[in-house]
């Protein structure tokens, strides 16, 4: 599917109209505004200038985007804390964002998502060998970014019940 060509911005003021409109409509980082304005044609101090503004107008916070991106990739993905933050440090984020990111998962949540993962993922495990059965379920939870003391501290745990 050929990508369809955007409309390029020959002023700077409409770049920043575009750009407020394209943070508003879901927290971005700066890495994904600066190649937006690149895409758009705008390079230089003009780039500098819209993202300087875009800063001082709160359309972008890097703060801001860090703890919403962990919120929904937790929520809505059930991802672990590792992989979360893999993907914010391939945007460039600060070790400051990224404490602040990870903040915003409890550890009771993440625990019991984590044995919510291991469940889901065990009915559809038709394995009779337990040793090679929980050794697919850790591989599986680590994979979505679990840390592997806890996965197998959770298995280890349901093995007793």
């Amino acid at each position: 599917m050929e990508k369809k060509p955007v409309k390029k911005y020959t002023s700077k003021a409409d770049a920043l109209v575009k750009l407020q409109r394209y943070c508003a409509y879901q927290d971005r980082c700066h890495k994904e505004v600066r190649s937006k304005l690149i895409e758009l044609g705008i390079y230089g101090q003009d780039l500098e200038d819209i993202i300087a503004s875009l800063i001082e107008e709160n359309f972008l916070n890097e703060e801001r985007f860090a703890r919403s991106f962990a919120r929904g990739k937790f929520r809505m993905k059930q991802w672990g804390r590792i992989r979360i933050r893999q993907e914010l440090k391939m945007r460039n984020l600060s070790e400051y964002c990224l404490r602040k990111a990870m903040e915003e998962i409890s550890e009771e949540d993440y625990l019991k998502t984590l044995k919510e993962v291991l469940e889901k993922r065990a009915s559809q495990i038709a394995e009779a060998d337990d040793f090679a059965r929980k050794g697919k379920l850790a591989q599986y939870a680590m994979s979505r970014g679990f840390e592997t003391e806890m996965v197998w501290k959770v298995l280890a745990d349901d093995e007793g019940k």
